[in-house]
């Protein structure tokens, strides 16, 4: 059952030593996603499902141990998912996708030891209704289950965004900052896939995925933080 959420950004600037002098303008963020895992730490779950975008359409399952790492973004700085004190590692062959390995540093920063870590990467051709389906796997599992969830809103909001300028940026995040500070899993599936992916929101899978773990359950829900500082939606919450 799913007992609490927390939903952060996921750039890669949000990690200090990325940012060519730590950014302070996602200061803010920092903090918001900081509470936002203080709230899962306080619902004690028995384990963390940290959901973020991939490359790929998904879902991938990355379990504990995944290493992860911020090389090609010229810091030589390296992440695991999930390694706190008492918790044993597995070999993958594989890497995080880069928004997961933001998740993995930001657990890491928090100190996220002593509950079970596992990650699922899910791409932005992954239909509304696939999305849907993996959170109701997730939410059904036994136990209490929390959620992590990384992602970016439009990268349209600005002339010298990642996208450029898109009227309907605006908007779509406004949407999104009400659904997400609302815990309105309704909203969330009514996303429109392909304007997200026209606006660049890297968050539409995973949220729809947060959507569908909290279909079945009543989660009160508070919005963090909802800024655009280069142009990009960046939103953080909580549900629980």
């Amino acid at each position: 059952m799913l007992v609490a959420a927390a939903v952060c950004p996921c750039p890669p600037l949000l990690v200090p030593e990325v940012a060519a002098g730590a950014a302070p303008e996602l200061d803010a963020a920092r903090a918001a996603c900081t509470d936002a895992l203080g709230v899962l730490a306080a619902a004690r779950p028995d384990r963390l499902v940290v959901v973020g975008p991939a490359d790929t359409t998904g879902p991938d399952i990355y379990p504990q141990g995944t290493p992860g790492t911020f090389r090609g973004f010229g810091v030589d700085l390296d992440v695991r998912l999930g390694t706190g004190r008492g918790l044993e590692t597995e070999g993958t062959g594989r890497e995080l996708p880069y928004g997961l390995a933001v998740g993995a540093w930001l657990l890491g920063r928090t100190g996220w030891a002593d509950t079970p870590v596992e990650g699922i990467g899910v791409g932005e051709a992954l239909p509304a209704e696939r999305c849907a389906a993996v959170g109701r796997d997730v939410a059904a599992r036994p136990g209490r289950i929390a959620l992590l969830v990384l992602g970016d809103a439009s990268a349209c909001r600005t002339l010298k965004a990642p996208g450029y300028l898109d009227e309907r940026a605006a908007p779509f995040d406004a949407e999104v900052a009400r659904a997400l500070g609302a815990a309105d899993p309704a909203a969330l599936a009514a996303l429109d896939v392909t304007l997200a992916r026209e606006l660049k929101a890297s968050g539409r899978a995973p949220w729809q995925v947060l959507g569908g773990a909290a279909a079945d359950v009543a989660l009160a829900g508070a919005l963090l933080y909802e800024d655009a500082p280069y142009g990009v939606g960046y939103v953080a919450a909580t549900w629980s």
